[in-house]
Parts: structure tokens; C-alpha cells; sequence
């Protein structure tokens, strides 16, 4: 991954910002299916643990859901608009130095775009990889890892991950 962070920049024009993120207001599903990752290392699972207590409420707008399965290795906004897994193996991408990286607020992030569209952030130089996936719908948006960064600053210590 470069080693050199740009600026988190909002990824449409304002208007559609701004429509977006009305969208987030209106009711929707309140329960998400979201796979676990595979059973991390003790020390990861307990990161995950205390990053799903310090996870916001309210991510752009969206209320938090429950998943299915409930665990602390997930979490989901705005039923499956925002979900985050926790305790994620190493993303192979993360060898790549020409991949795509932010820095949001001390906290640094992978960005990649699936071919299924929306986007997926992934922590780096945490001892927990958190993985971030935003559907194409929200993918506007990018100022929900704002309060995402503050939890896992909050939880997750600085450090580079064996797993």
C-alpha cells in the first residue's frame, strides 16, 4: 500500500450528498444478515469485542441494526447499507503498493471498489483488521468513517496484526 495518504474527499458532488443523505432518514430494514468473518485469534476476538461497545449509534444518518447472526465481529447501519466486520484475515491487497489509502482522523484505511460496486475500507496498522462495506447506494458518502475512525482509535490499538 502507498505509503502516502490523501485526503478524505467526498466522492460525488455536494447536491447528491446531500440527497444521500436524506435517504438515510427514511425508515428501512432494521436487521442485516451479515457473515462473520472466520474465528479470529483470542487477542483480535477481544479488540472486536471492545470496538462493537464503543461502534456509534448512528453512522451518515443511518440507525444501527441487528444482525444475524449477532456477534461482536459485526455490526450493520441502515439495515445492510453500512456493515462492518471485525477480525478480518489480512486483505491480500494490503501487499499492493499502489493501493488507494485515507488517513480519518489517526486511523488509516484501504479503500478499495468491488466489482459488485460500493466500496470497502479496511483498517491498516491496527492489531485488528476492521473491514468497512458501503452498499452503492451510500457510496457517496464518505464521511461515515469519521465516527467509525473515533471508535476504532477508541479500541483498537495501533500495531500491526499477525492474523
Amino acid at each position: 500500500m502507498s505509503s502516502h495518504h490523501r485526503p478524505l474527499r467526498l466522492l460525488a458532488p455536494p447536491a447528491l450528498v446531500a440527497v444521500v443523505a436524506l435517504a438515510g432518514c427514511v425508515p428501512g430494514a432494521s436487521e442485516a444478515r451479515v457473515t462473520p468473518p472466520p474465528a479470529p485469534p483470542a487477542g483480535v476476538a477481544q479488540l472486536c469485542a471492545a470496538l462493537h461497545r464503543e461502534l456509534p449509534e448512528t453512522v451518515s444518518g443511518l440507525a444501527r441494526s441487528v444482525t444475524d447472526p449477532e456477534t461482536d465481529l459485526t455490526a450493520a447501519w441502515g439495515g445492510s447499507a453500512i456493515v462492518l466486520r471485525c477480525g478480518i484475515p489480512k486483505p491480500p491487497k494490503m501487499a499492493d503498493p499502489k493501493a488507494d489509502g485515507v488517513e480519518v482522523n489517526g486511523v488509516g484505511w484501504l479503500v478499495e471498489q468491488p466489482p459488485e460496486g460500493g466500496l470497502r475500507f479496511t483498517t491498516t496498522g491496527r492489531l485488528a483488521y476492521t473491514e468497512v462495506w458501503i452498499d452503492k447506494e451510500h457510496a457517496t458518502d464518505a464521511s461515515m468513517l469519521v465516527g467509525l475512525s473515533a471508535a476504532v482509535a477508541a479500541s483498537v490499538p495501533a500495531g500491526i496484526s499477525s492474523y
